[in-house]
């Protein structure tokens, strides 16, 4: 990938010699970052990634002698794994959420041999296969990632890196929603608070 270089500057000092080229986006253990804090380079990475695993499994998760049951957790494990990978951390907005719905759903209907025409519900067709909606999927994600990090230390590297305010200018407009909207959102949703983090089976 050719990185995208910021106007007016194409590199950083990091020392008498070295330099290292400033990018707007680049690629971290198989996730885009990108500058501005988006979900949305991360999201399209990741569908792409789910999809490039869906293909290698084709033969299996449309094969009629194996169990839709089967399929679904052939699905849950090795395709859809691959495109939440690193979602707990994602501060997901409606249309990335609706993005990774829409892909999911594509996938569904091929594992279950139906098509848009037949109208059948997707409820219906998630039931077949076994599958949670991965809404829920991504709520699970982020709400295990956030207790975790309020068990750790307020000392600990993490919870600095939560609590920490960038300082400067903000720009006009609505700020970008955050990690920490996410999880306020969907413990709300939950009917949940802090003190509930304090207990991992909860």
């Amino acid at each position: 990938m050719h990185p995208v270089t910021s106007a007016g500057r194409t590199s950083v000092d990091i020392g008498a010699s070295a330099k290292l080229e400033l990018v707007d986006k680049f690629c971290y253990l198989g996730d885009m970052l990108s500058v501005d804090g988006d979900a949305d380079t991360a999201v399209e990475t990741r569908i792409g990634f789910g999809w490039n695993k869906f293909t290698q499994l084709v033969p299996l998760l449309t094969n009629k002698d194996v169990s839709l049951i089967m399929r679904g957790r052939l699905y849950s494990s090795c395709v859809r794994s691959s495109m939440l990978h690193g979602s707990e951390t994602w501060p997901l907005k409606k249309k990335n959420v609706v993005a990774l719905q829409r892909e999911e759903m594509r996938m569904v209907r091929w594992m279950c041999g139906v098509k848009v025409k037949n109208r059948l519900l997707s409820k219906e067709l998630r039931e077949r296969l076994g599958v949670d909606v991965i809404t829920l999927v991504l709520q699970q994600s982020w709400l295990r990632w956030y207790g975790p990090v309020l068990r750790k230390d307020d000392n600990d590297w993490v919870m600095k890196c939560m609590e920490h305010e960038v300082e400067g200018s903000r720009l006009r407009g609505r700020p970008k929603k955050t990690w920490k909207e996410v999880i306020r959102e969907d413990c709300q949703a939950r009917k949940l608070n802090k003190k509930d983090t304090m207990d991992r089976c909860k």
